[in-house]
């Protein structure tokens, strides 16, 4: 005789199964949803190096865009999700990979805060400024500094365009998405006193805020409440 499961024991077994969905989330993507009076909030990771088209060394703890994308897709279609919370800490990586995320990011019509934890260096700076609203605790560190290419390097003219287009790209982004201007951001990326044996210039959180790349000092519970109030007035 076959016996019909009740409603309340499918009720336990689906909020089991979204628990497990939820940590494995936690441990493939460093994500996790949360339910709140404010709405949902979604918190994303952006950790370690950027990975792009070259899979990075073993041991690298990484961030690879071809998981970001679809996953920032997925979140700004979602009804579940009200919100996204970005926490960075990354060392920079691949420029067009970076750029890809911040772009999409940039985006997303879905209320967005980042929170610069430890560091967003090189093309970490877009990432951060790309969300609605970015914070930087005041320990966080941020490295500016001209595009750097890997592998072969062919000696001709058009070699030192390429670079300088990229280049463009990344300070007419960072200028677009914040306070600084084109000039003062391409200034710090040129900066010699700063570097010990490159050309360029660290920031730390309120050195950031100062300049206009970072619009506030705070931490977890100044990025949430920016974001509720976000979710709130989009109603």
């Amino acid at each position: 005789m076959n016996r019909s499961t009740s409603p309340s024991a499918r009720t336990e077994e689906d909020e089991k199964d979204q628990q497990r969905e939820d940590a494995q989330a936690i441990v493939d993507f460093g994500s996790a949803l949360t339910r709140t009076p404010h709405g949902c909030v979604y918190c994303l990771s952006i950790i370690g190096q950027i990975e792009g088209h070259t899979t990075a060394s073993s041991g690298t703890k990484t961030t690879k865009y071809e998981h970001v994308l679809p996953l920032l897709a997925k979140l700004e279609e979602s009804e579940e999700v009200d919100g996204v919370l970005f926490l960075l800490n990354t060392v920079g990586g691949d420029v067009e990979a970076g750029l890809a995320i911040a772009e999409l990011i940039a985006g997303m019509t879905k209320p967005t805060v980042s929170i610069v934890l430890g560091g967003s260096h090189s093309i970490g700076v877009p990432l951060a400024v790309a969300a609605k609203r970015s914070f930087a605790v005041p320990s966080a560190a941020m490295t500016i500094h001209p595009v750097r290419m890997s592998g072969t390097v062919i000696a001709a003219p058009q070699t030192y365009t390429y670079f300088q287009r990229l280049q463009e790209r990344i300070v007419a982004f960072v200028s677009s998405h914040s306070r600084i201007s084109a000039g003062d951001f391409q200034a710090l990326m040129l900066r010699k006193d700063d570097m010990a044996a490159d050309v360029g210039s660290v920031l730390y959180g309120e050195e950031a805020v100062d300049k206009g790349i970072i619009d506030a000092v705070g931490g977890l519970s100044d990025g949430l409440q920016c974001l509720y109030r976000q979710i709130q007035e989009r109603g």
